[in-house]
């Protein structure tokens, strides 16, 4: 019932949500295949109409949406997100960011330093809007920072990002002069830079499936991210301040579940456990009381998107992503390259997985606040870390990954993470990457226009 529900809602979003139809389609047209016409939208190939009641409920309950919003919004935000990364490759140098808004996400906004640009972003259904700084200028300065804080980083100057709806990189800061001394020793424009007061100290959560218990050596307790595969080898994604490379695990019923291959922390927040032949990976995440949440995929959402958090501590919370590209001061050190999101979380909840609509997102890293009066969290993206990793992330029951079907020639290739401005072949044919993900059986780049561009 639900699934037919879905789609039936899914159909009126995308009339709704209509900004991303005239860019994808005028793409299909140009180059017509016998793909199925259902995986032409975005919100087919991000299997929008799986997402779970109990994820609608979370957003019902934590974004304060009715059952039809919360499935509208889904809609919107996979299409908003396809129709951004079209525009930022017909844009080039001058684009300078996305962001959707209200409360279906019904609006995308396409930043551009080219008041040109502004009729192409209209016709493709999306609000304009004209700013001084493209993103490529805010990410150099950003990066400025990121170098600066290896040398003078402190925990009084916590958090920084690229603000893409300020058009600016914002510096949170305790002491305000703390926050001057960085960006100075970075040598960034300063013009690109704004400082905000905040009281705000994030610190790592301490304290398969996504989201449950696992506990660490001797003691301590983080979160199952996402299931994943090397080869015929099964384990998980995590959190890298959880535990060293060799620290031995035990699952959330204290029986003995492997040990971490390999964990980064700081710099980055990046960990994956192999679990023992007792464990079976599978492609879901715990959701509001305990009922299975299935991963379909690894696209990263648009800021403003809607994305749940599942942890072992606080379970089950939804928020909105509010900055990609974060840098954050722990007192062990910086991490950059994070996620930060509204989603509150506490101790124990690290590791844990973000998934939006069925799209998985990345694992718990640190914030601050907790489940009770609200908090900001961040998290680490999970293609970087598959791809750092040699990770396959688990979408199906499948009981291992099998031999990749034949293909018809080219360079394209199930398992591979691919980056946005990424080229392969396929079929004869040259396709662009317009959204990053991890290719999987299915996403073959005829197939899905909302993440490769026949070129």
């Amino acid at each position: 019932m639900f699934h037919r529900q879905a789609r039936a809602a899914c159909a009126g979003a995308v009339a709704v949500g209509a900004l991303v139809l005239a860019s994808l389609q005028g793409t299909a047209a140009a180059h017509p295949t016998a793909a199925d016409p259902a995986v032409d939208t975005a919100a087919a190939t991000l299997a929008v109409d799986a997402a779970q009641p109990e994820l609608l409920r979370a957003m019902e309950r934590d974004l304060g949406l009715t059952r039809t919003q919360a499935e509208r919004r889904l809609v919107n935000e996979a299409e908003a997100g396809a129709a951004a990364a079209v525009l930022r490759q017909k844009l080039g140098g001058s684009f300078a960011g996305a962001w959707v808004s209200g409360a279906e996400s019904g609006t995308l906004t396409v930043a551009t330093s080219r008041t040109s640009d502004r009729a192409a972003i209209r016709a493709a259904g999306a609000e304009a809007e004209a700013v001084p700084h493209t993103l490529g200028e805010l990410d150099r300065a950003k990066g400025a920072l990121d170098r600066a804080a290896g040398r003078h980083g402190s925990t009084a100057v916590p958090v920084w990002y690229v603000d893409v709806r300020a058009n600016t990189v914002v510096v949170r800061a305790a002491d305000t002069a703390a926050a001057e001394a960085l960006i100075t020793a970075s040598g960034a424009d300063r013009d690109r830079i704004r400082v905000e007061a905040t009281a705000e100290q994030p610190r790592p959560l301490y304290d398969i499936r996504g989201g449950d218990a696992y506990y660490m050596g001797s003691g301590g307790r983080c979160s199952v991210g996402f299931a994943v595969t090397r080869g015929t080898q099964q384990g998980f994604a995590t959190a890298g301040h959880c535990g060293r490379a060799g620290t031995s695990t035990s699952g959330y019923n204290r029986v003995s579940q492997g040990s971490f291959q390999a964990s980064t922390f700081p710099g980055r927040d990046t960990a994956w456990v192999l679990t023992n032949s007792q464990w079976t990976a599978t492609p879901y995440v715990k959701g509001a009381g305990g009922a299975n949440v299935q991963v379909t995929g690894s696209v990263q959402q648009p800021v403003g998107a809607s994305v749940c958090r599942s942890g072992s501590t606080t379970g089950w919370h939804c928020g909105t992503i509010q900055q990609h590209n974060t840098s954050v001061t722990y007192p062990e050190g910086t991490i950059t390259g994070v996620t930060r999101t509204s989603v509150c979380a506490e101790p124990g909840d690290s590791g844990g997985s973000y998934i939006s609509g069925s799209q998985a997102q990345g694992v718990t890293s640190g914030g601050s606040g907790d489940c009770r009066t609200g908090g900001t969290t961040y998290h680490q993206p999970i293609n970087p870390l598959l791809q750092g990793y040699g990770l396959t992330l688990r979408t199906t029951t499948d009981p291992g990954p099998g031999d990749p079907p034949d293909e018809p020639g080219g360079t394209w290739a199930a398992g591979t993470v691919y980056a946005a401005g990424a080229q392969v072949t396929y079929g004869g044919a040259t396709y662009r990457c317009i959204q990053g993900h991890q290719a999987q059986s299915g996403w073959e780049p005829p197939n899905v226009p909302a993440l490769w561009q026949r070129l």
